[in-house]
């Protein structure tokens, strides 16, 4: 059974997460870093420090709902940096035995990423932290590969600020082929729905707060914004649906490597699958509905709240069409094709 108490252990990882992105991820630095391709390398260096690369590789003591700890963390501080891609793709590597990538990968010395969508005629479309990673997994067909084309030179401009980039496959090296590649990049691929979900209820809770502070302070007709119920029950239905995608999205980080093996239903992707949805609709909702509370200042770039719009309305195009994922999950659901 899922247990909602986090353990000793994993109050203290999002304690110092928490701690190192307020001292070093302020609203000022995301501003920076989108001029730098979306990518603080020092912050980077500083969450390699703390292992929160290698902590949920065999051995690292740790699991996907950690992770999805401090996605959350992530989401909350618009953190400019790829860890959801490198852990997922470093994961996969672990399982592959590609024990020279993880080790230049947790040195600093190469940044990994995944990309959740096959190639189209040879170049994979806007993979996220592509324009940072030296290497990206991906599945061609029936072959799980790893690119071998150098790093962009710079980051197509995007709403979000994001490390995005296109990427040819050309020259990249097959890992493994067959059933097992298709296999191993779907389970990735949940693993990269958990966390990507993650990340957005961190923003949308985020945003939420920034629009709840906004209307406690705001006054139109000799009161506060607040007291108005019009604003008051739509803040807090935001706030109960971020609830609901938080705890299905940790259900689902906890799916891929924490449940017994003989609770197999609903399975991990499935899980995953309802996350994403969830957390994407949730996302969006809180970020749109917060900066309607601050006006037309909402649209200033000197409100925080429109970072949180941007970045959330980016994720969110990440993950391709995201209106057909309800299609997707009816296909894991009862078979493709119903």
């Amino acid at each position: 059974m899922f247990d909602l108490a986090r353990s000793d252990e994993q109050a203290q990882l999002v304690d110092s997460v928490r701690s190192l992105l307020s001292r070093e991820c302020p609203t000022d630095r995301v501003r920076e870093s989108e001029g730098m391709a979306g990518f603080d390398s020092a912050l980077w260096a500083r969450c390699l420090e703390l292992s929160l690369l290698e902590m949920t590789l065999p051995g690292g003591g740790a699991t996907l709902l950690d992770a999805a700890f401090v996605a959350e963390l992530l989401g909350e501080f618009l953190a400019p940096v790829p860890l959801t891609e490198a852990v997922v793709a470093a994961r996969l590597l672990a399982r592959l035995d590609e024990p020279d990538l993880l080790a230049a990968a947790l040195a600093g010395e190469t940044v990994l990423s995944f990309a959740p969508r096959p190639p189209v005629d040879g170049i994979l479309v806007a993979v996220p932290a592509g324009a940072v990673a030296h290497h990206v997994v991906f599945l061609d067909g029936d072959s799980l590969c790893l690119t071998a084309d150098p790093v962009p030179a710079s980051a197509p401009a995007n709403l979000g600020g994001l490390p995005v980039a296109d990427r040819d496959t050309a020259g990249s090296r097959v890992l493994v082929s067959g059933p097992d590649a298709r296999a191993l990049h779907a389970a990735a691929l949940g693993e990269w729905k958990s966390l990507v979900a993650a990340q957005l209820v961190g923003s949308g809770r985020k945003a939420l707060r920034l629009g709840i502070d906004y209307a406690s302070e705001r006054e139109a007709f000799g009161a506060k914004v607040a007291s108005f119920q019009a604003i008051a029950h739509r803040l807090a239905d935001v706030a109960t649906a971020l609830d609901a995608a938080q705890l299905l999205g940790w259900e689902a980080a906890w799916a891929h490597d924490g449940r017994p093996a003989e609770s197999a239903v609903p399975s991990a992707a499935q899980l995953s699958s309802m996350a994403l949805i969830l957390a994407t609709d949730a996302a969006a909702t809180a970020t749109r509905e917060s900066l309607h509370v601050f006006g037309g200042y909402g649209f200033m770039l000197e409100y925080d709240i429109q970072l949180y719009f941007r970045r959330v309305k980016a994720m969110t195009l990440l993950v391709g069409d995201i209106s057909r994922e309800p299609e997707h999950l009816a296909d894991l659901l009862w078979g493709e094709g119903t």
